[in-house]
């Protein structure tokens, strides 16, 4: 933070809310401003934003509601803010693992208010998933095998929270070995609301059995660097756990 730019770059006058008759509420304007600024580039990694008078004095806004806008930010993590005499607000560094987080949040919030259905979620992760695995096949580092072969699981002996944290952790790996960012910004949020613990209590038996089945043949055709084989077993292993659930949503409705 020792190199942060000062920068001039002030939003627009929002007006007093008492003057504003209708859409979203002042605070909010605000924000949407500062984060146009800081998702634009005008605002970099590491500067600091005006100060709550200055950010008062050209938008025409309370000091209350000039820190509700900056605590939106703060919670969107586009801005963190220090105390002290060198402190204040200054744009964060972008960090995937944050975003992914916020993504999260929203996804789930979709599914839980019945926006978003199991169907839907499939949908995006085989047009995801399968090529990320082909990619994976090619770009994998070592690091990556070691990862994968860590997030093996013994169906037969393994608690189920070990087992769930290890199917996630394999899905995400994968995602990461394509080598691609993206791929594992838009693929961590599926995983935290695919719900395999409740889709295992109506599936067979051996559920867990055929995910690690798939798992391994993945894995080794990543190891093989076989992307084409990687990515039809993926494409296998998104089909056996559509079947899953689709028998499971055929149980609760009968």
């Amino acid at each position: 933070m020792n190199t942060a730019r000062d920068v001039e770059l002030l939003p627009a006058p929002v007006g007093p809310r008492s003057t504003r008759t209708s859409g979203p509420p002042a605070y909010q304007v605000l924000a949407d401003d500062l984060r146009a600024q800081i998702t634009s580039g005008q605002l970099r990694p590491g500067d600091r934003l005006p100060t709550e008078p200055q950010l008062c004095a050209k938008s025409g806004l309370s000091r209350s509601t000039v820190r509700e806008a900056l605590r939106l930010l703060t919670s969107q993590h586009l801005i963190v803010t220090t105390r002290g005499v060198t402190g204040g607000s200054f744009v964060a560094a972008p960090s995937a693992h944050k975003i992914a987080e916020t993504l999260e949040g929203g996804v789930g919030l979709l599914v839980a208010n019945g926006m978003l259905a199991g169907g839907h979620l499939f949908e995006l992760r085989f047009m995801l998933e399968v090529p990320a695995a082909e990619l994976a096949a090619i770009r994998r580092t070592e690091a990556h095998l070691i990862e994968l072969a860590a997030a093996m699981f013994d169906p037969d002996n393994d608690e189920l929270d070990t087992i769930l944290a290890a199917n996630r952790a394999f899905h995400t790996t994968m995602s990461a070995a394509a080598g691609n960012p993206l791929f594992r910004l838009v693929t961590q949020p599926l995983y935290a609301v695919a719900n395999e613990r409740d889709l295992a209590v109506l599936a067979p038996k051996t559920f867990w059995a055929d995910v690690d089945t798939d798992h391994r043949a993945i894995l080794d055709a990543v190891v093989d660097r076989d992307g084409a084989r990687a990515g039809a077993a993926t494409r296998a292993h998104l089909e056996r756990l559509q079947g899953a659930y689709e028998r499971s949503m055929l149980q609760l409705e009968s």
